[in-house]
């Protein structure tokens, strides 16, 4: 009885991503652009982190190899939390139209709702590039596997994958206040993944704080390159951090269901 409540539960979910899909794979061309753009966007991605490190031989304490690892942990975990959470960027047009406000006459939980209203196929594209680039870092890279490395790259992967996406409903909470504040929300989501690319050792104390534990950027990318490589982490980003990523995440997800419960207290409907 318990599988069968779950089923149907879930069905109505399911059968509006199998609609989601269907609709993005029946205009072929489209579809082939959509790709296309998203591969080239991960591919100029990467050439960011190619040219600093072309011109700088170690940043951070990394080399080139060693960022390869750095990029294709955080930007794969983030491109598959875009894959899932991205679209609620487009709340605040779902405020102002007045949208918003059928979500809330259907039996289901509205943020459930919202993550399972639509799913980009084609980010799935840039989730590949740094797939990718990651397969080229564990190879390129002197790493001793074993079960602990297995362990910090699935570790990584899946709680980066969590803080990207609580990144993204925390922002969506705030949307409900800010309405047309994307420019800063995005200073966090995406910024955040900006700066998950980088050594955090470059960053001064307050932005090493800041995406360390504030925003735990740091753990989806940096401090598992440092396990994998068994270096020393700076001051106040220990290598041994690693294994408390699982509690980043959890961080993340408590601020994202505070922003998002303040956001729906305050929302009083769109007004039409």
């Amino acid at each position: 009885m318990g599988e069968l409540a779950a089923t149907s539960w879930a069905r109505p979910y399911a059968a509006v991503l199998r609609s989601r899909v269907r609709a993005q794979r029946s205009y072929r061309l489209s579809f082939a652009s959509e790709i296309f753009s998203a591969t080239l966007t991960g591919v100029v991605e990467f050439a960011e982190v190619w040219v600093i490190f072309h011109n700088v031989s170690v940043l951070g304490g990394l080399d080139l190899d060693g960022a390869l690892l750095l990029f294709g942990l955080s930007q794969t975990a983030f491109a598959l939390a875009q894959v899932g959470f991205g679209h609620l960027d487009t709340l605040p047009t779902l405020i102002r139209m007045g949208k918003l406000d059928a979500y809330y006459l259907r039996p289901q939980p509205l943020l459930l709702q919202l993550i399972t209203s639509d799913i980009s196929l084609r980010r799935l594209a840039r989730a590949a590039v740094s797939a990718v680039i990651l397969g080229f870092g564990l190879v390129r890279n002197d790493i001793g596997y074993g079960p602990a490395t297995f362990a910090i790259v699935a570790v990584a992967l899946v709680t980066g994958v969590a803080v990207a996406g609580g990144l993204f409903v925390c922002a969506a909470g705030l949307q409900f206040f800010l309405i047309d504040g994307a420019e800063m929300t995005n200073s966090f989501t995406y910024g955040g993944a900006f700066a998950a690319t980088q050594p955090a050792s470059v960053y001064p104390t307050p932005l090493r704080l800041l995406f360390g534990f504030a925003i735990p950027v740091a753990f989806t990318g940096y401090l598992p390159t440092l396990a994998l490589l068994s270096q020393p982490g700076p001051a106040l980003l220990p290598t041994w951090l690693v294994w408390c990523t699982p509690l980043a995440a959890l961080w993340v997800w408590c601020l994202a269901a505070g922003c998002w419960r303040l956001g729906t207290r305050h929302y009083q409907g769109g007004g039409g």
